[in-house]
């Protein structure tokens, strides 16, 4: 299953894992929101709600990992260091589902501004 992401100018290709939550987004989308940026993080609300997946759940990710951040019910894009990383590693707010991977340039997620419109629809 595949999500493509539009934010502003930037489309984000995202493979995703076979995991409860994946499918959870893979069934609601077409979806809209907006940006926030976190670090090098791109992440938005979705119309998801759901808690942690154990063998999914990471409290630190790798650059182009996609995870689901139960709080906010958010989808995060990570891209490199959030304020919170420490000296070689990613480290989401608190502990995210990985739901999946950008098989796109992660790179290109730091054109993204906050507020900037988003629309997620399957690939």
């Amino acid at each position: 299953m595949i999500l493509k992401i539009r934010i502003g100018e930037v489309e984000a290709t995202v493979e995703l894992l076979e995991c409860e939550v994946a499918g959870k987004l893979w069934e609601v989308a077409p979806f809209e929101s907006s940006a926030k940026t976190w670090g090098d993080e791109v992440y938005f609300s979705t119309p998801v709600e759901a808690g942690l997946e154990d063998e999914f759940a990471r409290e630190v990710v790798e650059v182009g990992d996609v995870g689901y951040w139960p709080p906010g019910k958010a989808l995060c894009l990570f891209f490199g260091p959030t304020p919170i990383s420490r000296a070689g590693e990613i480290r989401p707010a608190s502990t995210v589902v990985l739901v999946g991977r950008i098989s796109s340039d992660p790179g290109d997620l730091r054109k993204v501004r906050d507020g900037d419109p988003i629309r997620v629809e399957r690939g």
